[in-house]
């Protein structure tokens, strides 16, 4: 069993921000992967599709696991007791972040205005948000390790999380260092 994330420090630029990489989860490497696009549309489009899209359809799924298994292994020592409430907190934060992108920053993006630096400091606050819980996720989890005696639930629950986790730092990582640096004053 790992240390609790939420208790550990995070590697910060000099700016203050979650550097790529390190306890944050989010991958670190100089150039984004060959699938990612070049133009800054099929960019934007990418991540609706890939990230935005994924969020939405997964999320209430695991909502939905994570409730019965809390309801299901309430007695269990490794119960994940409150994994509901912090997915269903993760899915609200999401889709607030999603519609602001969605609304106001990506249609500016496409349209190739620099959208104000306050509104990409916002996205790049939410970010951080959603490591932070990701970090909550993994120690209540104890690192997605379900235990041995785990009913498929519970381990499809946790199968979920890990892509969640996943797809979720990518999604920061292709905003954070490909997207929004293309906007920068």
């Amino acid at each position: 069993m790992g240390t609790p994330l939420d208790t550990v420090s995070q590697p910060r630029s000099a700016s203050g921000r979650l550097d790529s990489g390190g306890d944050t989860g989010i991958p670190s490497g100089d150039a984004p992967p060959a699938t990612w696009p070049h133009d800054t549309d099929a960019l934007i489009t990418f991540i609706e599709t890939r990230f935005h899209a994924v969020h939405r359809r997964e999320l209430p799924d695991l909502v939905r696991l994570a409730r019965q298994v809390e309801a299901s292994q309430k007695t269990h020592p490794a119960a994940p007791l409150g994994i509901a409430d912090l997915l269903q907190c993760i899915e609200w934060d999401l889709e607030s972040h999603m519609q602001k992108e969605e609304q106001g920053l990506f249609p500016s993006m496409r349209h190739g205005e620099h959208p104000a630096p306050a509104a990409i400091a916002l996205m790049l606050d939410d970010h951080e948000d959603h490591a932070a819980n990701l970090q909550r996720l993994r120690a209540l989890t104890r690192d997605f390790s379900v235990p041995g005696d785990a009913c498929p639930t519970w381990n499809a629950l946790y199968a979920g999380i890990r892509k969640l986790a996943d797809d979720l730092m990518a999604h920061i990582r292709i905003e954070n260092d490909v997207l929004f640096p293309r906007f920068a004053a």
